[in-house]
């Protein structure tokens, strides 16, 4: 199971999101082609109804604790309840270009 796929099963787990999507940006950073390292995540769920954004934000990190701790470098998390995800008509940001860093 790559990373991605680990990210992917532990939100479904700790979330149950009613839309999740992992997509790997790695390929778009100056690292190494396997680094697995820069991920952008959009998560929908019930689950933060009434929370605010740093509240979300560290339910996904405490669901992503490990992979945090061993090489992801880069999170961008777009995280909705169902009703945000309604009024954005299912859209999010593009991440920014990357600045630069660790070489190939």
């Amino acid at each position: 199971m790559n990373r991605q796929q680990t990210i992917e099963r532990k939100l479904q787990q700790a979330l149950s999101p009613m839309h999740l999507e992992v997509l790997s940006e790695t390929h778009m950073h100056n690292v190494p082609e396997d680094a697995e390292s820069h991920y952008r995540v959009t998560v929908v769920s019930e689950q933060f109804s009434g929370k605010s954004l740093l509240q979300r934000h560290r339910l996904v990190n405490a669901a992503l604790a490990e992979e945090l701790a061993s090489g992801i470098h880069a999170l961008a998390l777009h995280t909705m309840t169902p009703e945000e995800w309604s009024e954005r008509n299912g859209h999010t940001r593009n991440s920014p270009p990357c600045l630069g860093g660790g070489a190939k």
